[in-house]
């Protein structure tokens, strides 16, 4: 049954490349998935471009856990020498756009569902959803289904990390920040220059150290990144703006940061979203347990993914490189599709009951 569903998997993967999935534009894709799924009689329901399925004996007594990858892909670099839409294989190998960011997790998820589909006796339901945007941290995404999926009790988020587990994620906050003085002439003492009165802030943004240090990440780090201030050499700036990259630990939320944040500086703090937040699982998780037992080692991720929307305990974790996602003739190794379905079902089995 595994082959089976390993040769399925890649040649879903290999349809899936051939169509053009930016994100915004993943209609195609989202298609090919629905019919994918629908030609083995599965009962599918789409939003947008997000589709989403159950396991055959869903039982709304029993917690559910969720199988999440995104199907959309960014636009191919300028380094690209071969056609980002051809699902060539040389070799060991499957090029193409999307193949490693985030396909080969996508197809190694949906290849696990299908093998827990028909399981009767499972202690948990499955929700399998195949998502848009992730590349753009869109609304339209993983974000807007899941009050439609129901009660989550945890996730595997499928993105390259060579079926490694990332424990946690980084959450992310951009801050604009702005600084107010009285505009006057640099010639006389007149006004109250903004960038001084920035200066102090950005001092403290530079130094600050936040008392929880997390046992993943270490301690929470904010990077003041762009100052703009200023019209004209003789003219006392009335404002400056500057902005602030702040990578969030697991110690922390977001909300939590930005109090912290306000309550220390003067300038004007205002955050383009608290939507990708810090996320984790208890290394003490069945699942965790699980992958470990298999070899797998955790780790924390720095870059962010839909594992920031969920406000459940999730890991993420896939068959691929990261270090391959967005590169110039992407590719993934074919043996990683089959590993990847293996390790999946195997490290759910002791998890979930399965047979």
């Amino acid at each position: 049954m595994i082959a089976q569903l390993q040769k399925d998997s890649f040649e879903l993967l290999k349809k899936l490349i051939s169509i053009q999935s930016f994100s915004k534009e993943e209609d195609k894709t989202a298609d090919a998935i629905e019919q994918f799924l629908q030609d083995r009689d599965i009962k599918t329901t789409r939003k947008l471009n997000n589709i989403w399925a159950y396991n055959k004996y869903f039982d709304s007594a029993k917690p559910t856990l969720l199988l999440n990858s995104h199907h959309d892909t960014v636009k191919p670099n300028s380094g690209y020498t071969r056609d980002p839409y051809d699902a060539a294989v040389e070799e060991d190998k499957l090029f193409g756009l999307g193949s490693n960011d985030a396909g080969g997790c996508l197809v190694s998820l949906i290849g696990t569902f299908l093998y827990f589909y028909e399981q009767e006796e499972l202690s948990y339901n499955i929700c399998l959803a195949a998502t848009a945007e992730e590349e753009i941290s869109g609304n339209d995404g993983l974000e807007c289904v899941l009050p439609d999926l129901g009660d989550l009790e945890f996730a595997i988020v499928g993105e390259p990390t060579q079926m490694n587990l990332a424990v946690a994620e980084r959450g992310l906050l951009v801050l604009d920040c702005t600084s107010t003085g009285k505009a006057g002439h640099a010639a006389r003492e007149e006004g109250d220059n903004a960038i001084y009165k920035a200066l102090s802030d950005i001092e403290w943004f530079r130094n600050y150290r936040f008392s929880k240090v997390s046992e993943v990440f270490g301690p929470l780090k904010m990077t003041v990144t762009i100052i703009n201030a200023g019209s004209q050499h003789n003219v006392v700036p009335a404002t400056c703006t500057f902005t602030v990259d702040v990578r969030v630990t697991d110690s922390y939320t977001n909300e939590e940061v930005l109090k912290i944040i306000r309550t220390n500086v003067a300038c004007d703090v205002k955050p383009r979203s608290i939507r990708l937040k810090p996320s984790s699982i208890d290394k003490g998780h069945p699942l965790v347990q699980s992958g470990i037992a298999l070899g797998r080692t955790t780790y924390g991720s720095p870059t962010t993914s839909d594992q920031a929307l969920l406000s459940i305990s999730s890991v993420k974790v896939g068959p691929g490189d990261s270090g391959r996602s967005h590169m110039a003739d992407e590719f993934i190794f074919i043996e990683e599709i089959a590993e990847g379905i293996e390790l999946y079902i195997a490290m759910l089995k002791p998890v979930i009951n399965g047979k």
